[in-house]
């Protein structure tokens, strides 16, 4: 294994960490260390504040409290990873943040889902409580090397734009389907890129 950081992957609503094997499989190549566990999301019912107790649960039992990681979250993956560098004094440890397709700035596409019982989708909703706690707290990103990927063809995360962080890079990918934002050859390619710097 080479030595740098682990990076801790943490997928979107209706996956399982499999959607990461397009990448976890070239970091196996180079030697990387990574750690992608599969959360329970329920259909988009639990909470994303529950998902991330349970993600920091896993993130302590494999490396305690302050071996320093990088994140990478895809689609609701990356607002977990953010309310856990928040809410768990993440950014004291967190070297790297990257996100693929994640509804920082919110999504058309959660607006008429209803709170109850889809508490996960709902917090995704423009200007929902929990994404404006975080817009709040943006300076906790300062010293973190932030990247957000994105694409303007995106139906998740609708409009595109959205899924980018306020603070550090933002990369536009030329990619249609949100899926495929983590398993295009291209977009593989240009996240193995920033993963490995």
């Amino acid at each position: 294994m080479l030595n740098r950081n682990p990076i801790i992957f943490i997928h979107g609503l209706w996956n399982t960490s499999k959607i990461f094997y397009s990448i976890t499989s070239k970091l196996d190549e180079i030697g990387i260390e990574y750690f992608a566990p599969t959360l329970n999301h329920s259909y988009g019912m639990t909470s994303i504040v529950e998902l991330t107790n349970l993600l920091n649960e896993l993130i302590l039992e494999k490396y305690g409290l302050e071996k320093e990681i990088d994140i990478f979250g895809f689609s609701m993956g990356g607002i977990i990873g953010r309310y856990w560098i928040k809410k768990f004094k993440g950014y004291k440890r967190t070297r790297r943040f990257i996100t693929v397709g994640s509804p920082h700035k919110g999504t058309i596409a959660s607006q008429l889902v209803p709170e109850y019982p889809f508490k996960g989708i709902s917090e995704m909703k423009i200007n929902s409580s929990l994404l404006r706690e975080l817009s709040n707290h943006d300076h906790l990103l300062n010293k973190i090397d932030c990247i957000s990927f994105f694409t303007y063809w995106d139906l998740m995360v609708f409009p595109g734009w959205r899924a980018n962080l306020n603070v550090g890079e933002k990369i536009s990918l030329n990619i249609f389907k949100h899926r495929n934002l983590v398993r295009n050859p291209l977009a593989v390619d240009m996240i193995i890129e920033k993963l490995i710097m």
